[in-house]
């Protein structure tokens, strides 16, 4: 996906072409006119910038001593006592009713809501419509949104800005942009292949708000320094992360991340660690275990991890003594398989009686992405049988493109040779050409005629974890008008709707 990313913002037009799911082959082209307001995508500090104030803390370095050169966690505490940090929502009556009215939230009377009510079921004339059991919004994401409508509330006559995107969702963020929250732009860098955040136009007394995935320390201490107002949306879960790698680094362990080393979770949790290594995948790991058992090639080891490693990483220090984290939109179960990998080949190394020594390990894994997966595995669980009336015909994933959690969704479908259309909005459906413009799981954009066949139809609908439910009802609204033009929507109707209390879930 980040891939797909930098093409897209560095070339003037981007030819995607792949094979059709049906019968129809398109090549799209994107052109600098059809990219949105805002760039949006992964950056950071520079490079230099953020290895400067990033501690390390190694088998070879005393851990205490570079502690007392920055301790980022009590940095982090310290924001607490500067009157200028809001870390948890007010829940505001008006700001979640303004979320209801712009569809930025659960929905509590539109189809969804209704849906729920009826077992996750919808009947509309020749077409059924089973939505996965857990999908859409996680309660970090729907908070992040939250307090950003809040501040927005809060602060009518301050200048707002935040550093990223809230979440992986457009209609969200161009949502906030309306509201004149102005997005941190990104420039591009010689030294910085995800680019420098230009932070001159955030001015003291202004408001900057943090996104659900967090931001670095060093962007941290420059807000502070600029003495704004921090608006910090992180999800707890993520914070979990940064003190566990935390608490590596005073031991004097390397973190190794389960992670995407451009994704901004990543980026913000490195900046947390002392010294760390970034792997993406079992390869990756199975590699840098190999490594730890029976050494190898030192340059060619620190050419592969190049944007994915500490400042001065040296795998023949660093990996003596190592500590497993993961960024929280990774898979659980792949997660849980590198962290019993590592643990194994250290014990393998030193023996049980050394292990706690050279190897520690705390549960920073967030449950919504396995969940949402789960769920899609049990719905396309009833392909064996043409007479189970559970069986799909097709699905519809729903989510930002950008979406990593997303994307493994779309995978299952595809993998499960079930016809799979991912949209990011209701606008990727051509109701009046019955066409649909979607993503595959590996990045190619295609357009698809006759999407939707003639009769009966059972589709599966899921959404990845920063899609409100308003952009599942938005996309089904479509293809309830493909299949029957006289439709007129779904009357709003007023449910009973569980929402997770965030108080359940705050650090």
């Amino acid at each position: 996906i980040f891939t797909y990313i930098v093409k897209f913002h560095t070339s003037p037009t981007m030819q995607c072409t792949a094979t059709m799911p049906q019968t129809t082959r398109t090549t799209l082209t994107l052109t600098p006119e059809a990219r949105p307001r805002h760039s949006f995508q992964c950056s950071s500090l520079s490079h230099a910038a953020r290895r400067s104030l990033v501690t390390r803390a190694s088998p070879s370095s005393s851990s205490a001593a570079a502690k007392e050169e920055f301790d980022a966690r009590a940095f982090r505490r310290s924001l607490n006592q500067t009157g200028r940090y809001t870390r948890k929502p007010s829940n505001d009556p008006e700001s979640l009713d303004l979320m209801e009215e712009h569809g930025v939230g659960y929905s509590t009377s539109g189809l969804v809501a209704q849906m729920k009510e009826q077992g996750n079921e919808w009947k509309q004339g020749d077409v059924t419509v089973l939505l996965a059991e857990s999908y859409g919004y996680c309660w970090g994401v729907e908070r992040a949104v939250q307090m950003a409508y809040e501040a927005r509330r809060a602060y009518p006559g301050k200048r707002l800005h935040i550093t990223n995107e809230i979440i992986h969702n457009p209609k969200v963020n161009q949502r906030l942009a309306e509201m004149e929250i102005e997005f941190v732009e990104t420039n591009p860098s010689e030294t910085n292949e995800l680019g420098d955040k230009d932070f001159s136009n955030v001015r003291e007394g202004d408001v900057v708000i943090l996104p659900a995935f967090g931001a670095s320390v060093q962007e941290m201490r420059l807000l502070d320094e600029k003495k704004v107002q921090i608006v910090d949306t992180t999800c707890p879960w993520v914070s979990k992360v940064w003190n566990a790698v935390d608490n590596q680094a005073r031991r004097g362990h390397t973190s190794i991340i389960h992670g995407k080393w451009a994704h901004e979770e990543t980026v913000a949790t490195a900046s947390f660690a002392g010294t760390y290594l970034i792997v993406k995948d079992m390869k990756e790991t199975h590699y840098v275990c190999d490594y730890i058992m029976n050494g190898g090639n030192r340059e060619e080891f620190l050419a592969k991890f190049t944007n994915a490693m500490s400042e001065g990483f040296d795998p023949d220090r660093d990996l003596l003594r190592i500590g497993m984290a993961n960024q929280t939109t990774m898979l659980k179960g792949e997660t849980e398989a590198i962290g019993k990998l590592l643990e194994s080949t250290m014990m393998k190394k030193y023996g049980p009686a050394e292990l706690n020594e050279h190897f520690m390990i705390m549960d920073t894994i967030c449950d919504a992405t396995q969940e949402r997966q789960d769920a899609v595995y049990e719905m396309t669980a009833h392909q064996d049988s043409a007479d189970d009336p559970k069986r799909l015909d097709m699905m519809i994933v729903v989510g930002g493109f950008n979406s990593s959690n997303t994307s493994h969704l779309q995978e299952i479908g595809e993998m499960k040779n079930i016809p799979s259309f991912w949209v990011d909005t209701g606008a990727r459906i051509d109701v009046e050409k019955n066409t649909v413009t979607h993503k595959l799981a590996h990045g190619e954009l295609v357009e698809t005629s006759c999407w939707l066949p003639d009769g009966p139809i059972t589709i599966g609908v899921t959404s990845g974890a920063s899609t409100p439910d308003r952009a599942i009802e938005d996309v089904l609204d479509r293809v309830f008008k493909i299949k029957s033009p006289d439709f007129a929507g779904i009357a709003p109707k007023a449910v009973r709707v569980g929402k997770v209390s965030h108080e359940d879930h705050e650090d």
